[in-house]
């Protein structure tokens, strides 16, 4: 049977209906029968009526997914035999991969495994991971065996939140399968829908591995130039202005300096040293990028605060405003956003802080960080923060929001005309 007719045949469910999983059911599903599935009910309901809460898709791309339907039902996915597992890999307190969401995931798809279907994961995880922990949990749970009853592929997600430019479909996709006959279905599924085209990797395990260097790689690099930005602060230098310099010079990456969260960047290398540490490898490079990012938010800090005393403020009659909780600029996306470490190490000095963001919602920044943020900016600061470059941002009266004319703006994403900022990256 040729391939383009075999493809015809597949029925896809997408598990996890976030960042990654909304976007790729909305793209499948302009083809193919799929099943958009999450067990947050609320999310299903909303998506129903066509709102995406995190604004990646729009109501118009949703309706125009016309082979698309939502449900938190599992009884529902029976009905269907490709399997796409989107659902988060976050770290622990101890910066320890956290498989739990991902293997709960797989336990539930593994009680509807049939013969012929196949599961594809998007979900970041070090290299070997699927076939280590999730393929025994599919096993287990359906009594099937892998690569005569059931497949399995992995297609590293490369979702950029809040980018409307490198969409899904505009960002060659890396494929792969556990048989090389999967391997082309896979890549065929996906060269579908991707116009940029795909790249199908030698193996589960390569594909595995490149997601988790592309991360490893930025932020490596981001930890090179926040290095550079703590020694120029003691030199009194700064270092966007070194860096223009050494731009000019052809082969010079540039790289900005700042705070370093999301769902990938400051997680992935830990999945990747996680692995080489239970090879009896200890990476030196990538762990010690992680550290040096790791305390940006603890140097923004000491730095607003040495500040704040050269200007005769009082630490803890001080008021404090930040601008920006999300992790990025122009998303909604607060995970492990290290904006909150600043906010919890102010309050730590005593200092009465506020968090305005106008892109983030309030009940999951209550929910995941204890963080009451404001609706609206009323009062006047000591210290203004500029954590994120939202475009809101650039049109505030910040000489209005300022308690006297010795108030601290530190601007970390150096987005606000130098004339009026006190510090920056």
């Amino acid at each position: 049977m040729a391939l383009d007719n075999k493809l015809a045949e597949y029925k896809i469910a997408v598990i996890g209906l976030g960042y990654v999983g909304l976007p790729l059911a909305v793209e499948f599903g302009k083809q193919y029968q799929v099943l958009g599935f999450d067990i947050d009910q609320k999310r299903i309901a909303s998506l129903k009526q066509g709102y995406d809460v995190t604004k990646e898709t729009s109501e118009d791309e949703i309706r125009s997914a016309i082979k698309l339907s939502f449900s938190y039902d599992q009884e529902e996915l029976k009905k269907y035999n490709v399997f796409i597992i989107t659902v988060p890999t976050p770290i622990d307190q101890f910066k320890v991969p956290d498989l739990k969401p991902l293997l709960k995931a797989t336990a539930m798809i593994g009680s509807v495994l049939k013969n012929g279907d196949i599961v594809i994961y998007e979900s970041t995880v070090y290299p070997g991971c699927t076939e280590e922990d999730c393929v025994p949990v599919l096993e287990k749970t359906s009594g099937l065996v892998f690569n005569r009853d059931f497949y399995c592929g992995y297609s590293p997600e490369r979702i950029n939140p809040g980018d409307k430019v490198n969409t899904l479909t505009k960002i060659v996709k890396v494929t792969s399968g556990s048989t090389p006959e999967i391997a082309d279905i896979v890549d065929g599924l996906y060269s579908s829908i991707i116009v940029a085209g795909t790249h199908k990797a030698a193996s589960l395990k390569v594909a595995e591995a490149s997601k988790a260097i592309e991360n490893a790689q930025r932020d490596v690099n981001i930890s090179f130039v926040n290095e550079l930005a703590l020694i120029f602060d003691r030199m009194g230098i700064d270092t966007n202005d070194v860096l223009t310099a050494a731009a000019t010079k052809w082969n010079f990456l540039r790289y900005s300096p700042g705070l370093v969260g999301g769902h990938c960047i400051g997680v992935d290398p830990y999945y990747l040293s996680y692995k080489a540490e239970a090879l009896g490898y200890y990476p030196q490079v990538i762990l010690s990028g992680r550290r040096v990012n790791d305390m940006m938010s603890t140097f923004i800090t000491n730095k607003v605060i040495k500040l704040l005393i050269k200007n005769d403020h009082t630490i803890n009659k001080s008021r404090a405003l930040i601008l920006g909780i999300t992790f990025k600029e122009n998303s909604t996306d607060i995970r492990n956003t290290k904006a909150v470490d600043i906010y919890r190490e102010l309050i730590e000095f005593g200092v009465k802080v506020d968090v305005f963001d106008p892109n983030a919602n309030a009940e999951d920044v209550m929910e995941e960080y204890g963080v009451r943020m404001i609706s609206n900016i009323e009062g006047k600061y000591d210290a203004i923060i500029v954590a994120v470059s939202h475009a809101e941002f650039r049109e505030l009266d910040y000489n209005a929001l300022k308690s006297s004319a010795n108030s601290v703006i530190f601007d970390i994403k150096s987005f606000l005309p130098r004339s009026i900022v006190n510090a920056r990256l």
